[in-house]
């Protein structure tokens, strides 16, 4: 059965490839962009700003003006900051959360009336490796992740009594442009900076993480599995086996131990 699709961030990395293997499915999908347009000709674009409300409710507006309906929305879109806590740029931290959070709380709730109305649905959000565990020097992306986590918990049994599925992706490092992009929203950091050191070194070892990660495509055929299965998992974890085994070990370790794992791994003392 041909659905109809809205995805957000589809410029690049996993929402580009999952619009286009979408498309080529034969779904009818809408993706969007902050800006500009595609290239797909079998893809709607529509220009939406996760911290744009009005522009999220437009985005919906569009798709249900033209369709009558949303069988599936994929949050996709964010954005990735790094950098201690302690000395991140406030304005910095309120982006990620108002993108990577509230954003996906804005457009969810505004999808849901349409999904309750038709009969059900399925919400697809991404969570990540990250939002099951705190990483170093990204604390207020984990923190984002995190939230979705809980927020998608809740959802699930709230809305469970409408035929509405909520699915939840945790991806482990991919080859995607995070990299390039987290450089934009990095602490200042500088040779007075107390965290300096250590923020030069861990970050150098989580975008070498990144570079030799999967790349995006693996991830796009399974959320077009996703999409066309009658009854979803609640959880993909995505991910080579070493980063699956970590994610066991959190559950089943003493904290204190694990959080040594860790630290190993980003040569943190």
């Amino acid at each position: 059965m041909k659905k109809v699709i809205l995805i957000t961030g589809i410029s690049s990395g996993f929402g580009k490839e999952t619009a286009r293997l979408l498309a080529e499915k034969g779904h009818t999908v809408y993706g969007t962009l902050r800006k500009g347009t595609g290239t797909e000709e079998k893809i709607h674009y529509l220009n939406m700003n996760l911290t744009d409300f009005e522009s999220v409710k437009k985005a919906v507006s569009v798709v249900v003006e033209k369709e009558g309906r949303i069988d599936v929305l994929i949050n996709n879109a964010g954005m990735h900051t790094g950098g201690p806590i302690e000395t991140s740029p406030i304005e910095n931290i309120k982006l990620q959360m108002d993108t990577n959070f509230i954003g996906t709380v804005n457009l969810t709730r505004e999808v849901l009336p349409v999904m309750r109305k038709q009969g059900g649905g399925t919400i697809i959000s991404f969570s990540s490796i990250g939002g099951l565990m705190g990483l170093p020097l990204q604390g207020f992306y984990s923190a984002a992740k995190f939230a979705i986590e809980g927020f998608s918990e809740a959802l699930r049994m709230e809305v469970n009594q409408f035929n509405i599925k909520v699915v939840l992706i945790n991806p482990g490092d991919f080859h995607t442009s995070n990299s390039a992009n987290r450089r934009n929203y990095m602490a200042p950091t500088d040779a007075n900076d107390p965290y300096n050191a250590q923020y030069i070194k861990t970050m150098a070892i989580i975008e070498k993480d990144e570079a030799n990660g999967w790349e995006p495509v693996v991830l796009a055929r399974k959320i077009v599995k996703i999409v066309e299965c009658k009854n979803p998992s609640q959880r993909y974890i995505i991910s080579s086996f070493e980063q699956k085994l970590a994610v066991a070990l959190n559950y089943i370790l003493p904290s204190k131990l694990f959080r040594m794992i860790l630290q190993d791994h980003y040569k943190i003392k």
